[in-house]
């Protein structure tokens, strides 16, 4: 065969497609299991450091004004429980370790920084400083809710915050511009379309020329907020959620699939035969969106409250699938609540049903710790992983 024949016959097979398995570890749950257990894992995201500490008029290295300031002051000086040198030592050599800044309720930080081309530079500038000081190989910009429908949605209304759904890519290139193009930049961004106010077909495109990669939150898909029940974690609903970010233009190899290490439950009113889709007890309060003790979580390393422990024992004998929505759920008609968790069965078909479906670029779950101390979950997805990037996690050569 001659040379050019030669390349040409090489450029028609599919190449493989550079894939992400990424796990969140966390404060709460810091434990990382043996080697072999996590030895495909490509990056991990330590969170979180708060975003407002970036907003100072000093460098990121400076120590905390009081030891308030920090939950745990690590030898960085930095507000994080841990160091990225000693999470690095924990995993095989080349996994990418990125700091995760902000979380679930972290608004005020991302906002004072994006309001002006003032506070966008000297917070990127701040960040990075934490970045090439802690060593870490780049950050998850967890702002979750740019826009509006965060946790504090009922006290402050969206429409303050419609400012936020430009100034959110700005300052996603203002972090660009500091970090270079070496260093990684992913966003944990929401998982239900009423909650995209800031992802529209006119910022998406401007947002992903800053990310290496999008991680979609396909989990809390019912929360508070709703007053049905549903999956929390499903197929269908994770499948709409991904659908909705690739119609705006993210690029489906930039996408990464979330899975949730921990369970739900909710309070209902009462379900008939078919529980999916059952009235919910009120949720949250009309007023504040504070929560009314009527729904709960907890990681599968937690102890079980004990008010529910009993619901929950039953809800693991006579779980159930549901073809329909694609998840595994249970009604316990004795209390009356609705659980909703992943299994290692719906995880093995989750991800030939949305990941390699979609040609999605890879994987993530919040988070690592939460799964042990058996890892059953992290074990069922390392499986699932595994196949994809063995025999489907291939992309077609486009020269």
């Amino acid at each position: 065969m001659h040379l050019p024949n030669l390349i040409l016959s090489f450029l028609s097979f599919p190449l493989l497609a550079e894939s992400r398995y990424l796990m969140y570890l966390t404060g709460q749950h810091q434990t990382v299991p043996s080697p072999d257990l996590v030895s495909e894992i490509t990056h991990v995201a330590i969170a979180f450091m708060p975003s407002s500490f970036f907003n100072r008029d000093q460098k990121a290295k400076a120590k905390a004004n009081s030891p308030s300031d920090l939950d745990v002051e690590s030898d960085t000086g930095f507000p994080l429980w841990t160091s990225v040198a000693e999470v690095r030592g924990k995993f095989r050599e080349g996994t990418k370790i990125m700091v995760a800044i902000g979380g679930w309720g972290d608004t005020v930080g991302f906002e004072e920084a994006a309001r002006t081309e003032e506070g966008r530079v000297r917070w990127a500038g701040n960040v990075g400083r934490m970045v090439e000081e802690s060593g870490a190989d780049g950050v998850d910009i967890d702002w979750e809710y740019p826009g509006g429908n965060g946790e504090d949605y009922k006290r402050i209304p969206n429409s303050s915050r419609a400012w936020e759904i430009d100034a959110y890519p700005l300052l996603l290139s203002a972090l660009r511009r500091t970090l270079g193009p070496h260093k990684l930049i992913s966003a944990a961004v929401p998982g239900l379309p009423r909650d995209m106010l800031a992802f529209t077909p006119t910022t998406v495109p401007l947002i992903d020329a800053s990310l290496d990669f999008w991680n979609i939150m396909t989990y809390d898909l019912m929360n508070r907020r709703d007053n049905t029940t549903k999956h929390h974690t499903g197929i269908a609903a994770s499948s709409v959620a991904v659908d909705a970010y690739l119609a705006r233009g993210v690029p489906a190899r930039k996408a990464n699939l979330g899975f949730a290490f921990y369970v739900k439950w909710f309070r209902t009113r009462g379900c008939g035969e078919n529980a999916v889709g059952c009235e919910t007890v009120l949720l949250e309060d009309p007023e504040t969106g504070a929560d009314l003790g009527g729904a709960g979580a907890f990681s599968w390393d937690d102890e079980v409250p004990g008010d529910v422990e009993g619901s929950f024992g039953r809800a693991l004998e006579d779980g159930r699938w549901d073809e329909e929505g694609g998840g595994w759920y249970y009604w316990d008609a004795e209390e009356r609540l609705w659980w909703t968790w992943d299994t290692e069965t719906v995880i093995g078909k989750k991800v030939p049903g949305v990941v390699r479906e979609k040609a999605l670029g890879g994987v993530f779950a919040w988070g690592l710790g939460e799964d042990g101390p058996r890892w059953e979950r992290l074990e069922a997805l390392t499986r699932g992983y595994r196949e994809w990037k063995g025999g489907h996690g291939m992309v077609k050569n486009e020269l």
